[in-house]
Parts: C-alpha cells; sequence; structure tokens
C-alpha cells in the first residue's frame, strides 16, 4: 500500500495541487485538501515540506492548514490497521471526525484573516521561482521511485510500530484496569483534557499508536478519550512545530496549538456522550 500511494504523490506537486482547486469554491476546495491529506499517508512532520510547498505555490492559507491537520490524523495504511485492530465502526468515527477536524480548521483560519502571520518571504515566492526538477514519468522510473520511497517510509515509522506495541503490551500486562477507571473513566470529567495534555510531549505518526489505542480501549478507557489522546500525540507534536516555526509567526502557531487541542478536546467529549 505504500509502494502505490508513492506512485500516487509522485504525480503531486504543489503546482498542480493549485491547477486542481483554482476556479472551485472555497468549500469545494477545503474538501480536497483534507481528501488528499488523508489519502497520503505522511506523519506530521513529513506533511510540513508539502505544506510549505504548497504556501508559497499561491495556494490559500487556510485550504493549506486543512491539509496540514487531516495529513497526520487520517491516511490509509492506518485506516487498515485501525480496522483491523478495533473495528471498522469505530474506524470510519476516526476518519469523519479527524478530516472534519481539518476542514474546521481551514475555514476558521481563513475566516480570521490569519494568512497575515504567515511570514512575509513566504508572499514574495512566486511560481516562476519554484525549482521544478525533471521527473522520470517511465514504467523503471517510477518504479524505483515506489520502492524508495516504500522502503524509507518503513524505516522512518518501523521503530514508532514497535515502540508502540511495546507500550501497549506494558499497558496491557501490566497496568490495572482499576487505574484507568479511577483517574480516565466514564466519571472523570477530566479525563478528555487530561488525555489530550499527556499527548502533548509525545510524539508518534497514527500507525505507531494504534496499538496504544488498542490497549487503552481493553483496559476499559471510552472511546472518545482514547480517540482524543490518539490525535494529539499525532497532529501536536514538537517537531511538527518547530520545523512550521520556518513559515508560520509564533502567533499563529499558538492559534493552530489551542484549535487543535481544544478541538480534540471536544470530539473526545462529544463522542463519549455519544457511544455512551
Amino acid at each position: 500500500m505504500m509502494f502505490v500511494m508513492a506512485l500516487f504523490r509522485r504525480w503531486l506537486a504543489p503546482e498542480k495541487v493549485r491547477a486542481m482547486i483554482d476556479g472551485r469554491s472555497r468549500w469545494v476546495a477545503y474538501g480536497l485538501a483534507a481528501l488528499l491529506g488523508a489519502v497520503t499517508p505522511f506523519c506530521s512532520c513529513s506533511s510540513v515540506p508539502l505544506f510549505i510547498g504548497f504556501l508559497e505555490a499561491g495556494i490559500p492559507v487556510g485550504v493549506t492548514m486543512a491539509f496540514l491537520i487531516t495529513s497526520p490524523l487520517v491516511n490509509e495504511v492506518a485506516v487498515v490497521i485501525l480496522g483491523s485492530v478495533v473495528g471498522w465502526q469505530l474506524t470510519a468515527v476516526y476518519v469523519a471526525v479527524g478530516m472534519a477536524v481539518g476542514v474546521v480548521g481551514g475555514v476558521l483560519i481563513d475566516r480570521f484573516r490569519l494568512e497575515r502571520y504567515v511570514e512575509d518571504y513566504v508572499w514574495q515566492i512566486r511560481m516562476g521561482q519554484l525549482a521544478v526538477g525533471e521527473v522520470d514519468y517511465s514504467l523503471r522510473g517510477l518504479m524505483r521511485y515506489g520502492w524508495d520511497e516504500a522502503t524509507a517510509l518503513v524505516r522512518r515509522v518501523w521503530l514508532y510500530v514497535v515502540a508502540g506495541i511495546a507500550i501497549g503490551a506494558a499497558l496491557h500486562g501490566y497496568v490495572p484496569a482499576e487505574f484507568f477507571a479511577a483517574h480516565a473513566g466514564p466519571d472523570n470529567p477530566f479525563a478528555v483534557p487530561l488525555a489530550v495534555l499527556v499527548g502533548l510531549p509525545l510524539y508518534s505518526n497514527v500507525t505507531g499508536i494504534i496499538p496504544v489505542a488498542e490497549a487503552l480501549l481493553g483496559k476499559g478507557l471510552p472511546a472518545g478519550t482514547v480517540i482524543a489522546f490518539m490525535m494529539s500525540v499525532v497532529a501536536l507534536s514538537p517537531p511538527e512545530f518547530v520545523i512550521l516555526r520556518k513559515v508560520l509567526k509564533p502567533r499563529l502557531l499558538i492559534y493552530f496549538a489551542l484549535y487543535l487541542a481544544l478541538a480534540f478536546m471536544l470530539v473526545g467529549v462529544l463522542l463519549n456522550a455519544v457511544m455512551s
């Protein structure tokens, strides 16, 4: 699956994305950006270079942000694994919520005109100045690119997957269910905010955090609390914000972090209420 998606990304370039959304309504553009984020298997840090390219190509900040939010939260590899681990109903909820958070985030950034907090040099770059190297679209070139990208992605994520499995195994075997019931169960009104705050300093992609989520669900934590924790770990990573500082001013970074944290808390609370 990583190999196939690498071939898809071979055709993905900022100027092509801009051409795809030019002339369309802004709402359609938000949806396309979120969908693009959902079908690209990037972690938060891997999404940032493409995000920067989108900004420099002249794609609106809100549309670009919809991609940035959705890309680490949802991808096809994680969907397959998540569906086999926690069931397809909860997976569908996770995907829908992840894309909705991305679209709403993009809308709010445009509505409040937060593009003024993008670094000035970004606006000075024009499409004609973007360096676009030659792309080998021959069958051999595509196969080589797909293989290189897939193996590079495996090298980047395997350690997180193993770490996630180890943490999940420890939670299964050594942490009593009573601990979670007392501190993060449905009767604790602060369980969801606590889950989001705990996830803030952690960093993983969505594939790596799935074993931990499975262990937490097995210990009896409500699904909304677990999903809020997953989203916080995946989309609120410190390395991502360090890289984003290259193109975003501190105020926009703060708004971005606050929006994601509040959105994840709201999602967790609502899902706990609905699914109880």
